[in-house]
């Protein structure tokens, strides 16, 4: 749970912004879309109703918030995944850094992918853009790997994209508890994307020898804190 701040709407703060928006996501999470209130949102904040109308306007701008800031936060993810001489390795660091995301920030990924139905909120082309922009990061990775003649030669979008629904797929299915035990999750990422990556060409050797370099930097690149941000709830 977020601590609570006390602050005058009037004064504008990044911080208290953030903390509004994750308390609404949470909320909306735990207890469904009829817990989306201003008077909860303000009571957990520490702060008045007017708050949310002064940082977003309305609730509808509150839920675009949400969206927005759920992306932010997969892009600043996906910006601590090194580009290195194995693209393959990075490819596979960035499936995990999508799944750690999710799972991390699963109150708003809920809401990333279908935010049109809370508050009256229907998602603009704008709005889908701010998930478009992250799969070019995915994109320039897959060009790099067709470039080193790991990947077969093709269209780095399409494979971007199959990428993405894969993983996409499978996180869902993690943060829904739909995986049978005893099947382990790590294992299933890991076979996900390997088949993933040998489909779209690469040799198994070499798709191995990906993998277990992707092993040793998901720690550091994936799974540490960053020092430079806050933990907030």
């Amino acid at each position: 749970m977020c601590n609570t701040v006390k602050v005058s709407p009037r004064k504008l703060d990044p911080e208290i912004r953030t903390a509004l928006v994750d308390i609404a996501a949470r909320l909306l999470a735990e207890h469904g879309a009829q817990a989306l209130s201003t008077r909860k949102i303000a009571a957990e904040a520490g702060t008045s109703t007017m708050a949310v109308y002064t940082y977003f306007g309305s609730m509808s701008g509150l839920v675009r918030a949400m969206v927005h800031e759920g992306f932010a936060r997969l892009e600043r993810q996906f910006a601590r995944v090194r580009q290195t001489d194995d693209p393959v390795a990075d490819m596979l660091v960035l499936g995990h850094a999508y799944r750690h995301n999710a799972k991390a920030n699963s109150h708003l990924y809920a809401v990333m992918f279908g935010g049109q139905s809370l508050a009256g909120f229907s998602l603009t082309e704008e709005d889908r853009q701010y998930g478009r922009y992250t799969l070019l990061t995915v994109v320039g990775c897959v060009t790099r790997c067709i470039e080193a003649g790991r990947f077969r030669t093709g269209d780095p979008l399409l494979i971007a994209h199959q990428m993405w629904i894969a993983t996409h797929g499978l996180v869902n299915l993690e943060l829904g508890g739909y995986l049978i035990d005893p099947v382990d999750a790590d294992r299933c990422y890991d076979t996900l994307l390997s088949s993933l990556i040998v489909g779209v060409g690469d040799d198994t050797k070499a798709s191995a020898a990906s993998m277990r370099a992707s092993r040793r930097r998901r720690r550091r690149e994936v799974e540490a804190e960053p020092e430079s941000v806050a933990h907030r709830s």
